[in-house]
């Protein structure tokens, strides 16, 4: 399988801070230089004045299950039953113009990936556990390989509509295990009378299921994955980034329009539940809260952004992705605040790890994970 090679490179990015009273001021940037040669930029404190140490964070004593028997979710950390914890979730690939929406049950997801694809598109890959009883899945589209590398991390079925040629080698490998509506799982896929083509394709919980037991896949994990994907702190005890001092940033508001331009997609912390919501451009010229279609608002605890080499593989516009590295660059936004980050991925089953600035795996928090993948010479915003 081609493999493109380990590299470095210099982050391009530059990080708008805009802070209280709508001032927007530019934060002082010192480039470092480690013995590595690896550049990257490391924000500086701001005067005392323009840091908000108000945010109030929640908190929730979860120390205790609220039913006896209940374990700790290795998607969430989230108290759910032994039966849930050890079945294999699933990971839906859906897509995200505007012409694809609503979408369905993709506010339940415990991970959701962001991507580009062709056409300035970006696509996502929702990773649900507790998957058995969701109705009317989707909007389901084609997968890239680049998807399948970060379902691999979870051990999850792989849930899609065909795809480009380029995926065929890995799907045929031995340990993956997809379900594929244009292959021999589509009786687990339907089409919708409500929506044009091609965006009216869906499954629902009981649908895959019965695909996953004809094809024999095995329900719970495997084994092939790293037993511990994300550290947690309880809602007890939250991460509120507070021993990072003023290299924690305020980030109650993070733009992601320059990585993404066609949804332009952001985030609003909101300090009443702790949580960070979606919202994106959609049709009409218009920027509205990115909801299911029972007005359900896409919500997350912890955000992560990860930026990633992309290559373009044809006239079409299809890209690579290098989803295997040994030291890039991100951010780590949880509680109105935000760190740099850089990730580490392995292996096709290793999870991509996380660390602050000391080399330390980083403390998410309890709660659903919104990953943004973007090319590394996009850039982002947040106040």
């Amino acid at each position: 399988m081609t493999r493109y090679p380990v590299y470095r490179f210099l982050i391009s990015t530059v990080i708008l801070l805009t802070f209280a009273g709508c001032r927007m001021q530019q934060p002082s940037v010192e480039t470092v230089v480690p013995e590595s040669g690896f550049l990257h930029e490391t924000l500086q404190p701001l005067p005392s004045d323009s840091m908000d140490s108000t945010i109030r964070i929640v908190t929730e004593d979860d120390t205790l299950p609220p039913k006896q028997d209940m374990v700790r979710s290795p998607l969430t950390n989230e108290w759910v039953t032994p039966e849930v914890a050890e079945m294999r979730p699933i990971a839906v690939i859906v897509p995200n113009e505007s012409s694809a929406l609503p979408h369905y049950n993709l506010s339940k997801a415990s991970i959701l990936y962001e991507a580009n694809v062709e056409g300035k598109m970006s696509r996502m890959m929702a990773v649900f556990e507790d998957w058995q009883n969701l109705v009317r899945i989707g909007n389901i589209r084609s997968a890239r390989t680049y998807y399948a590398y970060w379902a691999f991390e979870w051990d999850a079925f792989l849930v899609h509509y065909g795809g480009p040629y380029y995926i065929n080698e890995l799907m045929a490998e031995e340990t993956t295990e997809n379900i594929n509506g244009l292959a021999d799982s589509a009786e687990a896929f339907y089409r919708s009378k409500d929506r044009p083509d091609p965006h009216n394709v869906y499954a629902d919980g009981k649908t895959l299921l019965q695909s996953i037991k004809t094809q024999h896949y095995q329900l719970n994990y495997r084994g092939i994955t790293d037993p511990q994907h994300f550290q947690f702190a309880s809602k007890a005890q939250p991460n509120a980034l507070t021993q990072y001092g003023s290299s924690a940033a305020n980030a109650t508001y993070i733009d992601l329009s320059g990585c993404y331009p066609l949804t332009r997609c952001y985030f609003e912390f909101n300090e009443e539940d702790g949580l960070y919501y979606r919202f994106q451009h959609l049709s009409g010229g218009i920027d509205e809260p990115h909801c299911d279609a029972d007005g359900t608002q896409l919500s997350f605890k912890n955000i992560l952004v990860q930026y990633i080499r992309q290559e373009v593989l044809d006239q079409k516009g299809y890209l690579a992705l290098q989803c295997e590295d040994d030291t890039e660059d991100g951010w780590f936004f949880t509680n109105g605040k935000g760190i740099h980050v850089s990730w580490e991925k392995d292996s096709d089953y290793g999870a991509t790890k996380f660390y602050d600035d000391a080399g330390n795996e980083i403390l998410l928090n309890t709660g659903k994970t919104m990953i943004c993948v973007v090319n590394e010479t996009d850039s982002l915003t947040f106040r």
